[in-house]
C-alpha cells in the first residue's frame, strides 16, 4: 500500500474503529483496498458477476468479523485471505460453470502501464488467459493467479492462502503446466502478464501497523 497521507489512519486504526462502532471507518478501509480485492476475485472467478458476488460475501463476513482481528498479520493480509476464501467458496458452489469468458474483456484489470497501449490483441490475449485459468482446480488457479497474475511473492500468497510456502510453489508449478497446452500459442504474451502485477498489488506485513 502507498503510504498514507498526513492525517490519514492506518488500516489497523480504522478496522479497530469500526469495531468500536465507527459508522464510517469500515467504508474508508473498503474504498482504500476496493481496486485490489476486486482484482483478486476477478482473476480467481474469471467472471465479473462470480467477482462481485465473491466480494460482496467477503466484504460481509469482514465487517461482521472485524472484532476477531487480533493483529497477526496486517489488514491487508486479513482482507485478501477473506477475498480469496469466499471466491474459492463460490467456485466449490458452482462447480459446472462452462470454460470460457462471458463477460466484457474491458473489466479486467489491467496495470496502468499498459492501459495506453493494449489494444484488441491484448484484449484477446487477456480471454484466453482466463478461459485458461478456468480450467484449473480452484486451490491451483489461487496461487497461480496471486503469483503469478497479481505479482505477490510465494511467502506473501502463502500467508494469504494459509498454506505453506512449498505448498504454494508446487500449486504453482502444477499449474503453469497444466496451462501450457492452453496458452503455448500465447507464450510471450503470458510471460509478459505473468511480469505485469495489477497496479498497487499488496506486500504482506506483519503486525497491524498502527
Amino acid at each position: 500500500m502507498s503510504a498514507l497521507a498526513p492525517g490519514e489512519s492506518s488500516d489497523a486504526v480504522l478496522l479497530r474503529r469500526h469495531a468500536e462502532g465507527d459508522a464510517d471507518a469500515f467504508g474508508l478501509l473498503f474504498r482504500r483496498h476496493k481496486d485490489r480485492l476486486w482484482a483478486v476475485a476477478l482473476r480467481i472467478t474469471c467472471n465479473p458477476d462470480d467477482a462481485g458476488d465473491a466480494l460482496q460475501e467477503a466484504m460481509v463476513s469482514a465487517f461482521r468479523r472485524a472484532g476477531d482481528f487480533r493483529g497477526e498479520s496486517a489488514v491487508t493480509t486479513w482482507l485478501h485471505r477473506i477475498v480469496v476464501n469466499a471466491s474459492l467458496d463460490l467456485l466449490r458452489r458452482r462447480p459446472t460453470r462452462s470454460v470460457g469468458w462471458s463477460g466484457d474483456p474491458e473489466e479486467l484489470p489491467v496495470p496502468e502501464s499498459r492501459q495506453a497501449t493494449d489494444g484488441a490483441s491484448g484484449a484477446e490475449t487477456r480471454l484466453d488467459i482466463d478461459a485458461a485459468l478456468r480450467t484449473l482446480p480452484p486451490p491451483l488457479r489461487a496461487a497461480l493467479v496471486l503469483v503469478d497474475m497479481l505479482g505477490y511473492s510465494v511467502a506473501d500468497a502463502a500467508v494469504v492462502l494459509d498454506a505453506p510456502e512449498g505448498t504454494v510453489k508446487s500449486r504453482c508449478a502444477r499449474a503453469r503446466a497444466k496451462l501450457l497446452p492452453h496458452l503455448s500459442h500465447l507464450r510471450n504474451d503470458y510471460s509478459q502478464e505473468r511480469n505485469q502485477p495489477v497496479a498497487g498489488s499488496v506486500s504482506v506485513e506483519q503486525g497491524g501497523g498502527e
